[in-house]
């Protein structure tokens, strides 16, 4: 079973500082070395949060599985004024091939239909992530479209009800 811990504005910036006790101390529970490789995510949700606070119970969380950090996962931002909100996480390499992933996304699905402004779920995949794309298969995903991501390029995206 997946559980979420909430990565809170000091935990992030812990993070990006490379200061994994006081990062898991600002978390509330002890996180793993793989996180502080993710430096790029966290600089980038620091710089969500600051933009929208509102944005901090969503984005980012730390995916836990009989105690142990196996990933992270969250949401791009709140709903937005359309009530979509877009799903984003990652599994430690070590956690791989196990099926975290798509017990994130459930657990990141569940989420979002908890919150009644939320009437989409979006998933944006580069084209050639079989992984991602196995992933989501069994959710409902429909493509919707494609955008250019600065970070992946090229990306399909999907939907599904909430």
């Amino acid at each position: 079973m997946i559980t979420f811990v909430p990565l809170p504005l000091p935990a992030l910036r812990a993070l990006i500082a490379g200061d994994l006790p006081a990062a898991s101390a600002a978390a509330g529970h002890p996180l793993s070395e793989w996180m502080l490789g993710e430096r790029w995510l966290w600089e980038i949700r620091v710089r969500d949060i600051e933009a929208n606070p509102a944005a901090e119970e969503w984005i980012a969380r730390a995916a836990v599985v009989d105690g142990q950090v196996i990933g992270a996962g969250g949401f791009h931002g709140p709903p937005d004024d359309e009530g979509v909100v877009e799903v984003g996480y990652s599994v430690d390499p070590a956690y791989r091939r196990k099926g975290f992933a798509r017990a994130m996304l459930a657990e990141l699905i569940r989420r979002a239909e908890g919150d009644p402004r939320v009437r989409r779920v979006r998933a944006s995949i580069r084209p050639d992530n079989a992984a991602s794309l196995a992933t989501i298969a069994p959710f409902g995903f429909e493509k919707v479209g494609e955008q250019w991501d600065e970070v992946d390029g090229l990306e399909t995206v999907y939907e599904r009800p909430a």
